[in-house]
Formats: C-alpha cells, structure tokens, sequence
C-alpha cells in the first residue's frame, strides 16, 4: 500500500547525515544559510541517523539510502523531494531554492530500486513533500503556502486523476517565507482516525472537514508545538517521535498510542525537520 501514512511501515528511503552533510566543513559553510538553529555535530549526527534506522528496522521496516552527493544538508531530510502514490511517485519541484537539485537525486534512485516514476511538478508550479500527507487511501490534504503553490496543487491533481480527492490547505504566514512551515508541521496522522495536530494553526474550515470526516484530534500544546506535532506512524497508533516533548506524548499514549523517542538534536532539531521528514515513506503493508 502506498496510500497511507498509518498503514504498517514497510519501507522507507533515508539520507545519511555523511552523504548529505558530507564533512564538518560543508556543515560550517551551509548551516546559517539554511537557517538551522546551530551547527549539527557531524559524528554526532551519524549517531543518531543509525540509531533511529535501527529503531525502524525493530518496528518491521527495511531502510533503503540515499546515496552520497554533494547537494546540500537539506537532502537528510528525504520526504520532501517525493511523494509515493499507488501509480506511482511524483517528483516535487522544491520552493527552497536551495533545494533545487534534490527531486533529480531522488528520481535517478527510483530509477535504481525499481520504484516508478509516473510524473513531475514542473515550473512554475511548486510542491514539497512536507506539505502533502494522506488522510486516507482516496483522500491526500496538500498545504498551500509558501513552499507549495496553487499551479504545483493544480499540475499534483492532474497527476492523480479523478480517483484521488485533494483537499487544499491554505497555510498561514507564521513566520514568513525564509521559516519552515509544512503542512506536517501542524498535522500528523496516527491512525486512520486518529491525528495529532496543532489546532491554533488550522484553517477553521479544514479543522471542521477533518471532525466531520471522524477524526479524533490529539492536540499539542503550545510550548510543543514547533517540533512536537511532526511523528511517523509506524504503524496504526504506533508512532515515531523526537524525544523532548513529553506532554505530547503523554497526550499521544492516553489516546491509545504507543509511542517510540529517538534522540535527533542533531539531525532533527537543528534542522526543523522531525520523523516524518527524514523518511520517505516507499511502502506499507495492506
């Protein structure tokens, strides 16, 4: 299946943080240019990386990885250069330019796993993997903002065909278009009833499209919420979660969830992408 985000994790593609961030010294050159928080520690960030394939593995998940280049730190995080539909996968056209390169990387790797290509979001459309997530096997929200535009929604639909319904999402401000603000960054699915959300963010329409369509909500708190609402549903009411957020996850296990902390300082939170961001989901189970 590849319709999901809470189907049983199965596969996934990955970047090692040594063939994204490829030595401490392209670290030092590109961090403040790609508005991380700080430096990540090279060796540190390696760590971690293995560490939490490990932890996928243990959930039931072969890791597939990307392989090394040179076309910058963002390219740990695997989601965004991608989505995966049972036609096939859709390769973005980032709206960080600096991205620019990563959904050639990731079509030619689909090349060699023997994952189809059914299509791209070609200029001036945009579209980033972060603001896409399936909130069923026919229905997929897709985040209108800064990183995703209406002509990237509009070329995504006619990708799809009329057999998948996509609900567009308008995205605040926030913060304004140099931060990162995905769709993910405020919507998670746990289960196919069952989403983590941050609801001060929500437009007042989609939040109410969500409950009508029987969503339980499980809402982060406010001093959480910047990192706390990205988790990989590894499996339904099974999640993948940054450590550090423990009222989240308190919340998250009194709706049924059970949930697994992996350590990412650095790999996840100086960057701003969580589980969900470094892991392209290529598989799960029916």
């Amino acid at each position: 299946m590849y319709q999901s985000e809470v189907a049983p994790l199965k596969r996934v593609l990955m970047k090692h943080p040594r063939d994204a961030f490829v030595s401490p010294q392209r670290i030092a050159e590109q961090w403040q240019t790609l508005s991380y928080l700080g430096p990540p520690d090279y060796d540190e960030a390696c760590h971690e990386a293995d560490a939490l394939a490990a932890l996928l593995e243990r959930l039931g998940a072969t890791v597939d990885w990307m392989p090394a280049d040179d076309i910058g730190l963002d390219s740990v995080y695997a989601r965004d250069a991608s989505l995966v539909s049972n036609a096939g996968a859709i390769l973005a056209r980032m709206g960080k330019g600096a991205r620019s390169a990563e959904p050639d990387a990731v079509g030619h790797e689909y090349t060699d796993l023997g994952v189809h290509v059914l299509g791209s979001i070609e200029q001036p459309g945009t579209l980033e993997g972060g603001d896409v997530t399936w909130l069923g096997d026919e229905t997929l929200a897709v985040g209108r903002g800064y990183r995703t535009n209406a002509e990237g929604i509009a070329q995504l639909r006619a990708l799809l065909g009329e057999d998948v319904e996509v609900i567009e999402v308008l995205l605040p401000h926030w913060k304004g278009a140099g931060d990162v603000l995905h769709l993910m960054s405020m919507l998670s699915p746990l289960a196919e009833d069952l989403l983590l959300v941050y609801s001060p963010l929500l437009p007042v329409p989609f939040r109410e499209q969500l409950l009508s369509r029987g969503f339980e909500l499980v809402e982060v708190p406010d001093d959480e919420f910047e990192m706390g609402c990205n988790v990989l549903a590894a499996a339904p009411r099974v999640a993948v979660a940054l450590e550090g957020f423990p009222e989240t996850c308190r919340r998250m296990e009194a709706a049924g969830v059970t949930v697994h902390a992996y350590s990412g300082g650095e790999i996840s939170a100086k960057g701003h992408g969580g589980p969900t961001c470094l892991t392209r989901t290529l598989e799960r189970a029916t």
